[in-house]
């Protein structure tokens, strides 16, 4: 099979979907590799590297997406590639369409195999492709916090870690998942008051168990919602329903009655968000002040680590893309039952549940699509 890894397009996306060694595997393997020159200038990894794995280099991403019959990428088509998409191709990235009506349509309209990173899902219900940029996100969440609650950026002026004689900032985090759970971690660790909310009792009994009495956890209701949010310096919303759009935990409502200069980091915007006021940033325009409180919500938070996140990356995503070039669509998937879940849109028609409910489509089931 032809493996074609174009360069990343989308604002600031400095990550790229393998690595020289991800190449040589599938190098080994019996297939071909074509990579766009330069898709890995941003993560630090040179075209010598990856002609040393073994790999094509070609000059134009138009001639990755014409040749390859498996397109590995890191985010979702952008509008200058959807010329670029064909029927049958095979196209494995993260696709979050539950948040994107205008690419589920243009994949539908061009009839391509469309593979969700972030759907494919363990039989005991882990998303193993979404939980290392979930990690790095949650970590970098705190991070990118603490800068939003500087005052030069509209923020209270809270150090989080506090000082001698002066109390911490209180840091709330929705969500007690891989992303909620790094972001607890660190937000502790730098000394913050923290608080984390989920419907999940074993999630938070796990939280507790790691971190014991430096964090609150909470059942995630309503009230328990409200009343954290209102007191928080900082929120983290890290909440994932797989494959479908982020309920709204934060209200508009709810979010005028937040401390102003007080800070939000929408982890889940790539479905979505959790709160009505976020909207989709980027690294370049990162945060928004609305009913005074700043906004940090961009899609790609991982990108501001590429080499980090490259590497993660290709960790978790290279074996189920070796599985799709030795047996091919639909063997894998027939095969693979994690991978299987992975499959969005395939001939026209949604595959994901999650995505159908969204838009109100008709829902082909994954079954019908993969028998023998």
């Amino acid at each position: 099979m032809i493996v074609g890894v174009p360069k990343e397009i989308k604002t600031e996306e400095n990550r790229v979907a393998v690595t020289p060694t991800g190449v040589a595997a599938f190098v080994a393997r019996g297939h071909r590799v074509l990579i766009e020159r330069g898709a890995g200038a941003g993560s630090g990894l040179t075209d010598r590297a990856y002609e040393g794995a073994g790999a094509t280099l070609v000059d134009s991403a138009q001639e990755v997406w014409q040749q390859a019959d498996l397109i590995m990428k890191v985010k979702e088509p952008q509008p200058s590639e959807f010329s670029l998409l064909r029927p049958g191709m095979i196209l494995f990235t993260y696709l979050h369409l539950a948040a994107n009506e205008t690419v589920t349509r243009v994949l539908l309209d061009k009839k391509v195999t469309g593979i969700g990173y972030e759907t494919i899902q363990l039989h005991d219900g882990s998303l193993p492709l979404l939980t290392p940029m979930s990690e790095i996100a949650g970590k970098l969440a705190i991070q990118v916090g603490a800068w939003c609650l500087q005052a030069e950026n509209g923020g209270r002026g809270i150090l989080l870690g506090g000082a001698s004689g002066v109390r911490p900032g209180k840091a709330v985090i929705l969500g007690a998942g891989i992303s909620g759970t790094a972001a607890c971690q660190v937000a502790s660790g730098v000394g913050a008051y923290v608080s984390i909310l989920d419907i999940n009792p074993s999630k938070l009994r796990y939280v507790h168990d790691i971190l014991g009495g430096h964090v609150t956890t909470l059942m995630s209701n309503r009230a328990n919602v409200e009343e954290e949010v209102v007191d928080a310096d900082l929120v983290i919303g890290a909440v994932l329903i797989p494959g479908a759009k982020t309920p709204k935990l934060i209200t508009r409502s709810l979010a005028k009655r937040m401390k102003p200069g007080s800070a939000l980091v929408d982890i889940c915007i790539d479905q979505g968000g959790c709160a009505e006021t976020s909207r989709p940033t980027t690294h370049r325009e990162p945060i928004y002040i609305e009913e005074e409180v700043v906004h940090y919500c961009v899609t790609n938070m991982p990108a501001i680590v590429p080499n980090t996140s490259t590497y993660a990356l290709t960790n978790s995503t290279l074996s189920y893309g070796l599985v799709l070039a030795n047996r091919g669509f639909p063997q894998a998937l027939a095969r693979n039952k994690a991978l299987a879940k992975g499959l969005n849109t395939f001939g026209g028609k949604v595959t994901h549940e999650g995505v159908a409910t969204a838009f109100n489509l008709p829902l082909t089931p994954v079954e019908e699509v993969i028998r023998p």
